[in-house]
């Protein structure tokens, strides 16, 4: 398995935010972390020493003085962490995480989640925690940082948590009226974590779905329209549609899926925001993040309410 156990003070400062010079610093003078020497003298880390400077960083953030950090045994260094995370739990909780991720520690990850989830809904745990982390993910990706093993092996724990969510609110009773959310992604787009917390989200509201996942061509959508309900098409764009631009996918939609009718189209994730708004149709909606997302379900769940008091009264007056 290709996972990485030696780290440059670079990778360090990129997994750390504290800069290399500064680790030059507290090793020069508080003897902090010891590296390892190159035969050219460069300095090369272990998962040990990353460990030791996340929890001396967490401290070191929490306010605590880097010189008192430094007068620390390493078992008073992790009952403080274990006592200060109470109350930080969110910024603990990113650095278990990172543990989790390069030590390929499944244990550590579930520990973590049971403990944020004594406190915190999964959409307060995917906004404030998954998504902060799953950034530096992608900035360690861009940097050579951490390797597939690593994004894989933590993608994929995430991913099942938001599959048993999921599952869990499938089973409820959901509204049967209008209307009814479908959910796609691109073809080729792979990244799936984003659609399905989306479909998280819409089940929670009490709508219900269908969810195709990945790989779903505009082709093969065209036969879902024949329904009596309303329908709301909805994609996470990260990093598909390639080859094409916003606009042209749209239109390729309109004309494909839509055949004359006025299907919506609600479209999330960074690629969904390289366009100018008002060249979208009426029916096309760019959804600016999750809080939006929440909001505008929210509204349709109201209007839906609505409409079924009122079809329940004049049924009585009836």
């Amino acid at each position: 398995m290709n996972v990485k156990s030696q780290f440059s003070i670079k990778d360090l400062e990129h997994l750390s935010g504290v800069k290399a010079h500064t680790i030059r610093i507290w090793e020069k003078r508080y003897s902090l972390l010891e590296p390892q020497r190159t035969s050219t003298n460069i300095r090369t880390y272990t998962i040990e020493n990353l460990k030791r400077l996340l929890n001396i960083t967490f401290l070191y953030n929490d306010g605590l003085k880097i010189s008192k950090i430094a007068s620390l045994q390493n078992e008073t260094i992790h009952e403080l962490v274990e006592k200060r995370a109470i109350a930080n739990k969110e910024e603990f909780a990113i650095k278990a995480f990172k543990t989790s991720m390069f030590e390929l520690n499944e244990g550590l990850f579930n520990k973590t989640f049971q403990d944020l989830e004594a406190h915190k809904t999964l959409s307060e745990i995917f906004l404030n925690v998954f998504m902060p982390f799953l950034m530096d993910i992608g900035s360690l990706w861009q940097t050579s940082v951490i390797r597939p093993s690593h994004e894989s092996f933590i993608t994929e724990l995430i991913k099942r948590k938001l599959l048993l969510h999921i599952e869990m609110e499938s089973q409820k009773a959901k509204d049967q009226g209008n209307p009814l959310f479908i959910l796609f992604l691109p073809y080729k787009e792979v990244h799936e974590l984003g659609i399905l917390f989306t479909n998280y989200e819409i089940l929670s509201t009490g709508f219900q779905t269908i969810y195709l996942g990945v790989n779903t061509s505009l082709d093969s959508l065209k036969d879902l329209i024949d329904t009596n309900r309303d329908i709301v098409y909805v994609s996470y764009l990260t990093m598909r549609p390639e080859g094409m631009s916003l606009i042209e996918y749209v239109d390729t939609f309109q004309t494909t899926v839509s055949n004359g009718q006025t299907s919506n189209l609600w479209l999330l994730g960074k690629k969904s925001k390289t366009t100018d708004l008002h060249k979208l149709a009426s029916n096309v909606s760019i959804i600016n993040g999750f809080p939006e997302l929440t909001n505008r379900l929210e509204k349709l769940k109201e209007n839906s309410q609505k409409k079924s008091r009122a079809a329940h009264h004049k049924l009585r007056i009836l």
